[in-house]
This record gives structure tokens, sequence and C-alpha cells, in this order.
């Protein structure tokens, strides 16, 4: 999938979730920012430097999970992080046991990696992102393929490394939830193109859903939408109010048209709500 004038502001310190459909163009983006994508025009700045003329100096804060890191399944996971880490710029036994305990491997780092479990194997991954000490972390679906305790404890893991590190990470997923959990701010990708970036709160926010009970809920939705209260409505009971419209203007205007109302009320957003709600609208768009 292409990208299409893609740019995404991280504030420092903060965790920034990368969202979008398979194929929307997530990997693709990453894979510029590293240095493994070349873009067919254009420039990909990262860290302020240009990635395709001064990749070094692009990279060198940068540490990364990107695709399905491969590993010595012979050799200890201590050796893997000896090997790896020679490829680029040589690491003291002292930085491999740091970042080994930062990832909660102490114990089992001298094990062969054949014997590691899916969650050990993503661990290390994440061990070997931060032997270079980044200041960036970019993760592509750290979470993908594991369980729901190796899920919670990686959720741990990257909110304990923004925490006390102080790290800036760019989260790429598909797991809402997860964002949900982890992020601050987001940027929603649509084939190729940026359809929305900004807080999680501002994601949450939009829309200005609401609960509504009434008899003949499709004739009260017909009403709604004649008297310009509301502008969309979703699973046969909620509806969208229209911006600078209150709770108390639906519920005087559908008593006052007949109808009995039971309940109105407003219904906090979900980041799954919000995301569901804007594809709705990229695809009504690109009928």
């Amino acid at each position: 999938m292409a990208v299409d004038d893609l740019s995404l502001s991280l504030p420092a310190g903060e965790i920034y979730g990368l969202l979008g459909h398979n194929g929307a163009g997530k990997s693709t983006a990453i894979g510029m920012m590293l240095g493994q994508v070349w873009p067919t025009s254009g420039e990909v700045m990262v860290c302020g430097y240009d990635v395709t003329t001064q990749r070094k100096s692009a990279l060198q804060n940068v540490g990364a999970i990107f695709e399905a890191p491969a590993f010595y399944d012979y050799l200890s996971g201590w050796r893997n992080l000896q090997i790896l880490s020679s490829y680029t710029a040589p690491i003291s036994d002292a930085r491999i046991a740091e970042v080994v305990r930062w990832v909660g491997l102490q114990g089992r780092e001298h094990g062969k990696v054949r014997t590691y479990s899916h969650g050990m194997r993503s661990r290390l991954a994440l061990a070997q992102a931060l032997l270079p000490n980044p200041k960036l972390l970019i993760l592509d679906e750290p979470s993908d393929g594991l369980d729901p305790e190796g899920i919670h404890e990686m959720r741990q893991t990257i909110l304990r490394l923004q925490r006390e590190l102080g790290l800036t990470i760019l989260l790429s997923s598909h797991m809402l939830n997860e964002v949900e959990q982890l992020c601050t701010r987001i940027a929603v990708l649509s084939e190729g193109r940026k359809v929305f970036e900004g807080t999680l709160d501002q994601a949450r926010g939009r829309g200005n859903w609401v609960r509504l009970q009434a008899s003949n809920f499709p004739g009260a939705v017909e009403e709604l939408r004649r008297a310009g209260l509301i502008s969309e409505t979703r699973d046969g009971h909620q509806v969208a109010l229209t911006q600078g419209r209150g709770t108390h203007e639906v519920v005087r205007h559908l008593v006052q048209a007949g109808f009995e109302v039971h309940e109105v009320a407003l219904e906090e957003e979900t980041l799954e709500g919000f995301y569901l709600s804007l594809m709705d609208g990229e695809r009504e768009k690109a009928k």
C-alpha cells in the first residue's frame, strides 16, 4: 500500500498509536521510517534527519521491533543480543544485563532461544530494540500472537519504559483495546492517507453519542433528523447530537411530537466506536 503525504507529530515522552486496517499503510510507513522501504517521491524525516540520505544520523536514537524478529534459535538469548548488537555498534555486557532486567528476562537470558515461549521471544525482541539506548522506540504489533497474560505483561512493560525511561514510543497495532490503555495520542490511516490525528480524548469526544430509548425508534430518528437535532445513528439505539445541541432538546422535541421517551443518556465514546464510525465515513466517501 502506498503512503500519501504522511506526516506524524510525536510529542516527546508520549505513547503514540498508529491505527488502520490491514493494508492501510502502517507497516509501509514504519518501513520507510526505518530506511527499509524507499519512497518513490518526497522525503522521510526522523529526528530531524532525512532517512534516505542521512540514515545513520536519523536512526542513531531509534530502536524498533518491526515485522517478525529473527533470532538464532540454537544460541542463548544473551548470545543473540551480543551478535545482533555487533552489527551496529559494540554493546557492553553491563548494558545487555540492564536491558534484560528491563524486559523481565533475567534468569532465562542464558537459555537457548528455541526453548523460549512466544512471550519470551517478544521480550527478547524488545531487549534488542532497547540495546542502543534509544530516545524513540517504534513497536510494530508488539502484542501480536500473545495470550492474554502475555498481552498484559507486554502492556505493563511498555508503560514502565515510557514512565521510567521517558521514551517516546510509536506503537502500531490493530488491537484497539490495547491502544486505548496505552496511548495518549493516535493517528488513523486509511488507504495510505492519514484520516485522523489527535489525542485519545479528542477521538473519544467526537460524535457526541447519546443512548436513546423511545417508542418507534426509527420514527423518532426521522423526526430528530428533520429537526436538525441529530447527525448520525447506529446500533439501533444510539444517535449523535448535532454540534451545539443538548439531550434536553431531544427529549422536549420528541415528547412534543408524541413519542414516549424511556431513556436519554450520554454515551461515552470508545476508541472502537470512534474507529468504526471513522472507517464507515471513509467508505461512504469512496463510493
